[in-house]
Formats: C-alpha cells, sequence, structure tokens
C-alpha cells in the first residue's frame, strides 16, 4: 500500500487569501501542477487520493471558508497555522486589521475545533518600532485575545535571508527606521517571557526551526505534525520526519504553492522578491489553471 501524504498549501504563499478559488478547482479535479523553484520538471499532485491531510498557512483565512468546507466534506483533516503579529504598517503594509484575524481564527476554532488552528506569531522582528518591550506587550494582548481558541503558538526570530534582508533594508530607508538581528541570549530572554506569558494563557510555545534557542520551555515546532492531524482525524496519521531545512522537525509533506506570489507586502517575507512582482503574478494568475502560477508569469 502506497504511502499517503500530507499537503502544505502552502509555506510559499499565501492560498487561503488569494488564491482560494483555484484550490476548490483544484480539489474538485483532484490534482494539480507544481513548478519546480529550484529547475527540473513540473510535479503532479493528487489533491484527494493518497493524501492524508491538510496543513494551510495564512493571514487571512476569510476568502478560504468555503475551501475548507469542501475539505471537511471530503473527510480530510486540515490544520490551519494563522499569523497574527500586530506589526505597525510599516512592516506589514497590506495585512488584515487585528480584530478580522481574531474573529476569524475564533470562528475557526469553533467551527473545526481548537486542535485544527495554529497561532503564529513570527518572525519576530526587532526594530526601532518594534523592540523587545513593544513585543511583551504586543504579545501579551493577542495571547490574551485568543485565549481559550488555540493551545499553540509557534514563534521565530526573523532569520536574514538574501529577499528577508533585502526588503527589510528598503522598508527601513522609507519608513525611517533601524532593526538588528539580536545576540543569542537576549533572544532567550526574549523567549523566556513569551513562553511564560503564552502559558498563563494556556498555550504551549514553540520555535519555529531555530534549536539553538530551544529551552524546556520552548521546545522546537513541528509546523507540520500529523500528530496533531491525527488529533484533527480522530484516527491515526504517520508520517516521517523530513524538515525543508536543517533543524526542521516537520512531517514530509508536498507544497503546492510558488513563490513571489504573495502581495501582502511583509517587510520581512523571504519568499517574494518583489512586492509589485507578486502583484502582477497575482493579476496573471489564471484560477482555472493546472498551476497556481503559470510558466508565463515567470
Amino acid at each position: 500500500m502506497a504511502q499517503k501524504m500530507i499537503i502544505s498549501a502552502s509555506y510559499r504563499t499565501d492560498i487561503p487569501a488569494f488564491y482560494g478559488a483555484w484550490f476548490e478547482k483544484r480539489f474538485h479535479a483532484g490534482f494539480c501542477r507544481v513548478a519546480n523553484p529550484y529547475g527540473g520538471p513540473p510535479t503532479r499532485i493528487d489533491l484527494r487520493d493518497g493524501v492524508d491531510g491538510y496543513v494551510f498557512w495564512t493571514r487571512n483565512a476569510g476568502p478560504f471558508l468555503p475551501a475548507l468546507a469542501e475539505v471537511r466534506r471530503a473527510g480530510l483533516p486540515f490544520v490551519i497555522h494563522y499569523t497574527v503579529t500586530g506589526y505597525p504598517r510599516v512592516l506589514e503594509s497590506g495585512v488584515i486589521e487585528v480584530s478580522r484575524s481574531v474573529a476569524l481564527i475564533r470562528r475557526l476554532s469553533e467551527d473545526f475545533g481548537r486542535r485544527a488552528v495554529v497561532w503564529r506569531y513570527d518572525p519576530i522582528v526587532l526594530s526601532d518600532p518594534t523592540p523587545a518591550e513593544w513585543h511583551v506587550r504586543n504579545f501579551s494582548t493577542l495571547a490574551g485575545l485568543l485565549t481559550g481558541w488555540v493551545d499553540e503558538v509557534v514563534i521565530s526570530f526573523v532569520q536574514p535571508y538574501r529577499k528577508t534582508a533585502r526588503n527589510l533594508a528598503s522598508a527601513a530607508r522609507t519608513g525611517g527606521f533601524s532593526w538588528w538581528d539580536p545576540p543569542a541570549q537576549e533572544k532567550r530572554h526574549a523567549i523566556a517571557q513569551l513562553s511564560a506569558i503564552a502559558r498563563t494563557h494556556g498555550m504551549t510555545l514553540s520555535l519555529c526551526t531555530q534549536p539553538e534557542l530551544e529551552s524546556e520551555t520552548a521546545a522546537g515546532a513541528r509546523c507540520i505534525d500529523s500528530r496533531r492531524l491525527a488529533d484533527v482525524a480522530g484516527r491515526p496519521i504517520h508520517a516521517k520526519i523530513k524538515g525543508n531545512r536543517p533543524g526542521c522537525l516537520c512531517a514530509e509533506s508536498r507544497d503546492i504553492g510558488a513563490y513571489d506570489s504573495c502581495p501582502q507586502g511583509c517587510a520581512y517575507c523571504y519568499a517574494v522578491g518583489s512586492r509589485e512582482s507578486a502583484k502582477d503574478r497575482l493579476r496573471q494568475h489564471d484560477p482555472n489553471g493546472e498551476f497556481l502560477i503559470s510558466s508565463t508569469a515567470d
């Protein structure tokens, strides 16, 4: 018997916020095609047969509620990683209001269960408008709003990948602020504070792929988590650990997204080189196509 697969949709782009119609059409068709971001031939990925479940990643699940209902009717479990950071617009120019995100998380938790939703407060960006003490206050406020609706919060500190560093530098020039990557000891101190806050609100805090910062109170996150999916499904789901980078504890999955296609304009984004190019790709997107982004949009 062939091993089933977990589908990730998507850590490369926000499919729920911008590409829900495409996902629904491909889900009904039973498959999609995904371009290889590193070159090589595209891949056909089944979306119903041979699928154990889904992990969705988003900052705005509102447009995706009909698609989630379709997946649920098909008997497939899913987990939604919902990012809410509440940063100033200079860092997040196109993200929906915190109040809308909180309302959506509460609805998702109510409709699908608390185990089906994970709050993400990441990446943590230290900057003039968001210093460490600001994060402690902001995190505490958000945790209070989400008390009882989620049981885990995933955090990480921004990692200056090429696109991230370029985007942050551009935002800093435009906004007239500085940002920095703090030393490990400062990060550990902040993690201890945030972890304590999370516990008081009934949440476990975990760290996404930063093993050097893990501790007894902040273990490594399993963002693609077969155990959580199994809890949602009410049946065993077995998947081997096969992370995307060193230190990653995720279960093996197939991602159906495309880089450079999310137009939200987060200054710290690792997946988008240019917001304008992402907007162009969204405009060229064909909701009836087999690919999320056709080769003509490259």
